[in-house]
């Protein structure tokens, strides 16, 4: 029997896995890192080499939610990076958030989407929240001992926030929350939902509010899990609400600043979708390289290594950008375009990636004991999420037209 059909030793030994994804480092990308991040980086992947990557295939086989993966990850202390240390996070840099998710989808996309998820959820209680509201819900997401869901996309209103349907009606003490959420990350079992509401129909943009619901309140319904081409492991469902009494106080912000929520909150959100595309590019590369070493031994031939070739370049570049947007919004100095740009680009490069990696090995590729065409049925959803990549073409071209405006 061919071995190729056998799974890779980096599945099966968590030292191969390190040590293949050791010498993928780069040091131009790693120059600019500070010894905190590579110390997040080291950490990050030890934990994936011994408590993600062995259950990874499994769940994607079987859609077995990748719970104990998450939690590895999360009794690690890696699921607060960008939170400040009285919520139980680390106050660590964006820079380091995108090391840790780059290293989780390179061994299992599905855990990074529910990794992630959590700090998708926990972000917007962090900027618009109470005190209150923050330590009653956040330590919980970072330690994960809670799950959360960020629901905005709706049957007919995905990116276009401001023709959302779910309404929030004002009662007495606080809201009536009436409506229903698609394509929910973690929407099954979701302990903590940020929803965005209508709160005022005519209004637009203006009129939409976010709200913080415990998954367990009455008229909350959670769906089943959509079967999907991609990220297995992780759970996508409707969440319904019918009636849900939301008291006063979990609204984030004022009234009709959930716009401004989301704007704030999705900056986090591209970064992780950047990231994980980096991430999947650089897993299909490693498992490639794995294969071929496999096939051919340690000399391989020439028309493989110039395909190779351009893989490792494209990578090299998608971290160099991940990494320099993700420090310009630490700074405060990333603009739209910019971020757009990192999203677009890095979701695309583990597309592409992964649609070279199943070419150049031919029929191998369509194996799933190698895990390459995982690769790329994880990362398709990448270039759809936190704002189609359609739509960051239409963010960076209007950038661009107001510089344009700005010329004499």
């Amino acid at each position: 029997m061919n071995d190729l059909v056998e799974p890779l030793d980096i599945d099966t030994d968590p030292s191969a896995h390190l040590a293949l994804h050791s010498l993928l480092d780069e040091q131009t990308a790693d120059a600019a890192l500070s010894e905190r991040e590579r110390e997040v980086r080291s950490r990050t992947r030890e934990v994936v080499a011994r408590h993600v990557v062995p259950g990874a295939a499994h769940a994607d086989e079987t859609g077995e939610f990748v719970h104990e993966s998450v939690q590895a990850l999360a009794a690690a202390g890696l699921c607060g990076l960008v939170f400040p240390r009285e919520l139980g996070g680390t106050a660590d840099t964006s820079v380091a958030y995108a090391l840790a998710i780059e290293e989780i989808a390179a061994g299992c996309a599905a855990t990074s989407l529910v990794f992630m998820t959590q700090t998708h959820a926990a972000y917007p209680l962090l900027i618009a929240g109470s005190d209150e509201v923050r330590h009653r819900y956040i330590p919980g997401l970072l330690d994960g001992s809670r799950y959360g869901s960020l629901c905005i996309t709706e049957p007919n209103a995905g990116s276009d926030v401001s023709s959302l349907h779910t309404t929030a009606t004002p009662v007495e003490g606080g809201y009536a929350l009436n409506g229903a959420k698609t394509f929910i990350t973690t929407g099954d079992r979701a302990d903590v939902i940020v929803c965005f509401a209508s709160t005022d129909r005519t209004a637009g943009r203006a009129g939409v509010s976010a709200f913080v619901v415990d998954g367990s309140w009455g008229g909350v319904t959670h769906g089943t899990p959509f079967r999907k081409m991609g990220m297995h492991g992780s759970s996508t469902s409707e969440v319904f609400f019918d009636g849900v009494e939301v008291p006063a106080g979990h609204r984030l912000g004022a009234e009709g600043e959930g716009w401004s929520v989301v704007m704030n909150s999705v900056v986090k959100s591209r970064i992780s979708a950047a990231a994980q595309g980096v991430g999947l590019a650089r897993a299909a590369y490693a498992r490639t390289l794995a294969a071929l070493k496999r096939l051919h031994g340690p000399r391989l031939p020439d028309e493989d290594l110039f395909e190779l070739a351009e893989l490792r370049s494209r990578i090299l570049q998608g971290r160099l950008l991940l990494h320099a947007v993700s420090r310009q919004v630490d700074a405060g100095q990333a603009s739209t375009g910019h971020i757009g740009i990192m999203k677009k680009s890095c979701t695309d490069l583990g597309w592409d990636a992964s649609v070279m990696a199943t070419r150049l090995l031919g029929p191998y590729g369509d194996l799933t004991a190698l895990g390459v065409e995982r690769c790329l049925r994880d990362a398709r959803v990448t270039q759809i999420y936190d704002g189609t990549n359609e739509i960051q073409r239409l963010l960076i071209g209007r950038e661009t037209t107001r510089a344009m405006a700005g010329l004499t």
